[in-house]
C-alpha cells in the first residue's frame, strides 16, 4: 500500500521507544508539577501585593519564568547539556532528557496555575480571611479547591506538550519515539518508522488530552 512495508519495522524496539516515551513524560510531569505548581502559587501571591519589595520579587521571576518561556524548546535543550550532565552524569537517554523537560515545561505550567488562581472568584477569597485564616489555609483550602479544574486542564495542556518536546530531545539522542523517527524515519529513510512512530505519539496525546477532560469534567461538576 503506497510502497510502504510495515513488515520491516522492529516491533520490539518500537514498544521499548514507546516505553521511554511514557517514562520521560511521566517523570517530567511529576517534577513538572511539583515545581511549577509553587511557583505559580508565589506568581499569583506576589503578583496582588502592594509593598515593593515583594512587587520587585514578582517583576523578577515573572521575568525569567517569561525568558524560559520563549526560548525555543530545541534552542533550551542545546543550551542545557552541560548543566544536564552536571545534574544527572549523561545528556543520553531517558535520564538526560528529564532535566531540559523540566526545565522548559515548568515555567509554562506556572503560567496556567497563575492564571487558574486569578480565576478564583475573589470574594471566596476575602471571605475567608475575614474569618481568620492565613494565608496559607486561604491556599490550601480556598484558592487550589477552587481552581482544581483549571490546574487539572493545565496538567493536561502541559503533558501534551511535554509529548512533542520529547519527539524534540530524539535530536540530541533522548530516546523514545522522537529519536526512533529521527535514527530510523529521517536519516534512514524509513518512512514505515516514522509514520508508526508518528502514529502512537498521536495516540498517546489523544488519550492524555481525553482523561484530562474527564477530570475536568468531574470535579467541575462536584
Amino acid at each position: 500500500m503506497w510502497g510502504l512495508d510495515f513488515s520491516q519495522i522492529d516491533w520490539t524496539e518500537m514498544k521499548q521507544a514507546s516505553y521511554d516515551t511514557l517514562e520521560m513524560m511521566g517523570y517530567s510531569l511529576l517534577f513538572t508539577i511539583i515545581i511549577g505548581l509553587p511557583l505559580g502559587i508565589i506568581l499569583y501571591m506576589t503578583a496582588r501585593s502592594n509593598n515593593r519589595v515583594i512587587k520587585w520579587i514578582y517583576n523578577v521571576i515573572s521575568f525569567l519564568v517569561n525568558i524560559l518561556r520563549s526560548v525555543p524548546f530545541v534552542i533550551l535543550l542545546i543550551s542545557l547539556l552541560p548543566l544536564t550532565k552536571l545534574i544527572v552524569g549523561t545528556t543520553l537517554g531517558v535520564t538526560g532528557t528529564i532535566p531540559p523537560l523540566v526545565i522548559g515545561a515548568a515555567p509554562f505550567f506556572a503560567r496556567l496555575v497563575e492564571t487558574s488562581l486569578r480565576e478564583v472568584d475573589r470574594g471566596v477569597i476575602e471571605a475567608a480571611y475575614a474569618m481568620g485564616a492565613s494565608t496559607g489555609q486561604v491556599v490550601r483550602r480556598v484558592l487550589l479547591p477552587e481552581s482544581l479544574p483549571g490546574l487539572i486542564a493545565g496538567a493536561t495542556i502541559t503533558a501534551v506538550t511535554l509529548v512533542s518536546y520529547t519527539a524534540m530531545s530524539g535530536m540530541v539522542g533522548g530516546g523514545g519515539l522522537g529519536d526512533l523517527a529521527i535514527r530510523f524515519g529521517y536519516y534512514r529513510y524509513e518512512k514505515e518508522v516514522m509514520i508508526i512512530a508518528v502514529l502512537f505519539m498521536i495516540i498517546l496525546v489523544q488519550i492524555l488530552q481525553m482523561a484530562g477532560d474527564r477530570l475536568v469534567r468531574h470535579f467541575t461538576r462536584k
